[in-house]
């Protein structure tokens, strides 16, 4: 069984207060528990909650998959209490090119005067994997994790996991080109049973319509190419992730109404949320 909870669901900057409190003001983190293997995307502020439960559960062993390292997706790592925790490992992937590591990244943001902890003062042990796109990444026994390349501004890896049968995709911070899907989308998330994609903007927000600022080009999608990808790929369920920290709770929910009459079996993510992938591929609502 595969069950998928969502830490922090929001794009850019935390958006904490009483307008975002149904779908949560955390960064990007979700984790997917594949029978006891925990794959982790990203570490956005959402990660400090999930560490919180973890940090009685040592030794524990975790595989952290960063889809790039643009602030919001990484915030939460220096307040996640496994990677304090002696006997813990933790596996760091991500994407390398011309201005670094995942290594790099990490211990930059860590450096003073941005944080007192060093990233080599941690004590858990970690172990870092530089990802390509194509690239099939076994964790463990029948548990596979697949990258492909997306589109953001300095580069960025979506992610398909598929274990005993089920899959998730993973694909936040990717742009669509207008007027036509992006093929290494579809190609990964081909049958997924749950689609978790970037539906940052509605198509009005997109094109500038709203605020006079075109979104063109800035790396994220609309709920309109997501339900275009979810209907060329087959997928089950298609969940509306990394929401503009300027759209509250009203807003995400009326994202939510219109992406369901583009692809029906469609959802909003919200902080608590968890799908479970029964024997049949379907995904279930369990918090």
């Amino acid at each position: 069984m595969i069950r998928t909870t969502f830490w922090g669901v929001r794009g850019s900057i935390p958006t904490p207060g009483p307008q975002t409190n149904h779908f949560g003001g955390n960064t990007s983190c979700v984790e997917v528990d594949c029978g006891g293997t925990r794959i982790i995307f990203d570490a956005g502020t959402g990660i400090r909650q999930l560490g919180a439960t973890l940090a009685k559960k040592a030794p524990l062993t975790l595989h952290i998959f960063f889809s790039h390292v643009h602030w919001d997706h990484i915030q939460g790592f220096p307040f996640f209490v496994p990677a304090f925790t002696p006997g813990n490992t933790l596996h760091l992937y991500g994407a390398a090119n011309s201005r670094g590591t995942i290594e790099t990244a990490m211990a930059g943001q860590m450096e003073a005067p941005n944080f007192p902890v060093k990233l080599s003062d941690l004590p858990s042990t970690l172990v870092f994997h530089d990802v390509a796109p194509g690239q099939t990444i076994e964790v463990a026994p029948d548990v596979k994790v697949t990258a492909a390349a997306g589109t953001h501004p300095g580069g960025v890896l979506v992610y398909r996991v598929d274990h005993a049968g089920s899959s998730v995709v993973y694909a936040t911070d990717t742009e669509h080109k207008p007027g036509r899907l992006d093929r290494r989308i579809v190609e990964l998330a081909k049958g997924a049973d749950i689609f978790i994609y970037d539906s940052m903007y509605t198509p009005e927000e997109y094109d500038g319509c709203v605020s006079g600022t075109p979104r063109v080009g800035w790396g994220h999608s609309t709920f309109e190419a997501g339900g275009a990808i979810a209907k060329a790929a087959g997928v089950g369920q298609y969940v509306l992730f990394h929401h503009d920290p300027d759209q509250d709770d009203a807003a995400v929910r009326e994202k939510e109404r219109r992406a369901r009459e583009v692809f029906e079996n469609a959802m909003c993510a919200y902080e608590g949320l968890v799908l479970e992938l029964g024997e049949r591929g379907e995904a279930q609502a369990a918090g």
